[in-house]
């Protein structure tokens, strides 16, 4: 049960990060947009490797992958809240 609302979590948060930059109240390289996507890919990936759905477990992991590189690369900018664009030795 729990993975089943693991799953379902999921797919409404990126189903609201997905929404939130389709009406213009997020920009798809914000920080919150890459996090939504992060953590409901890794819903996705929980849930359907539970479940032996390869095809999405494997697309879920590239998905999740994306968004870390993407905050890894905003992080390193100053486009990261609180960050001084310098990376880790700042």
């Amino acid at each position: 049960m729990a993975i089943e609302a693991i799953g379902w979590a999921a797919a409404l948060l990126i189903l609201a990060s997905y929404l939130l930059v389709s009406t213009g109240k997020l920009s798809g390289q914000s920080a919150a947009f890459q996090w939504m996507n992060v953590v409901g890919a890794a819903g996705f990936v929980l849930n359907s490797g539970w479940h032996g759905a390869w095809p999405s477990t494997t697309l879920n992991v590239a998905w999740a992958t994306i968004g870390i590189v993407t905050l890894w690369r905003l992080w390193r900018s100053s486009s990261f809240p609180f960050g001084s664009g310098k990376g880790p030795t700042a």
